[in-house]
């Protein structure tokens, strides 16, 4: 069975981690880790189709969010939390819980553009 390309800590980027956590089924898939994890990758699908669901877990893989291990026939799935805080400190953190406040309707006020 196929063993998948995890980037090093050393590798880990800003912008590909944003962009991974821009999409909303991306970041579905990150906070069902953070709440149980390892997790195989059907109940992570939430009914979409299998080449949709590869696309978006091979965007997590590559940005460093997420490890994939092949155990038999099943892809478990966990985040790289250690490895990501290490590298930015308080970055996938304060996404989740900026995305928290949100939902609840407590986000912050935008604060005014920098004076440049």
């Amino acid at each position: 069975m196929k063993q998948y390309d995890h980037p090093t800590a050393d590798d880990f980027q800003v912008l590909p981690i944003l962009h991974a956590l821009s999409d909303p089924f991306r970041l579905s898939i990150v906070r069902k880790l953070v709440e149980l994890q390892p997790q195989p990758c059907a109940p992570l699908q939430a009914g979409r189709p299998k080449s949709s669901v590869s696309h978006h877990f091979s965007v997590l893989r590559k940005a460093g969010l997420i490890r994939t291990d092949v155990v038999g026939v099943v892809h478990m799935n966990s985040l790289r939390t250690q490895e990501l805080e290490a590298r930015f400190p308080g970055l996938l953190g304060t996404i989740l819980a900026a995305l928290a406040r949100e939902e609840e309707g407590s986000a912050s006020p935008v604060l005014a553009p920098l004076a440049v």
